[in-house]
């Protein structure tokens, strides 16, 4: 049950409007990216190192989730702006 989001009416970008929106989403898929490698790294690191406290990699680990959520939260509320979406 997604919320549904429609233009008020037709949408036209500037082609500055397009490439700011594809600068904010390569942006958000470069940090999303970045976080994911963080966790997989910081697995791989406790894998290999059961020995050493996972204390600092844990919190590292559960940071990730969330900060990659609202990398994409951003992206998602710029995309909306620029496109005059709302939702109905």
């Amino acid at each position: 049950m997604s919320a549904e989001y429609k233009p008020s009416g037709p949408v036209t970008l500037t082609e500055e409007q397009i490439l700011a929106l594809h600068q904010k989403l390569r942006d958000m898929r470069h940090d999303v990216n970045g976080r994911l490698a963080n966790i997989v790294a910081a697995a791989e690191l406790m894998r290999l190192r059961p020995d050493q406290s996972p204390t600092e990699r844990l919190k590292l680990l559960l940071e990730q989730p969330h900060k990659a959520a609202e990398s994409i939260s951003e992206f998602s509320r710029a995309f909306e702006g620029s496109l005059g979406l709302t939702r109905r």
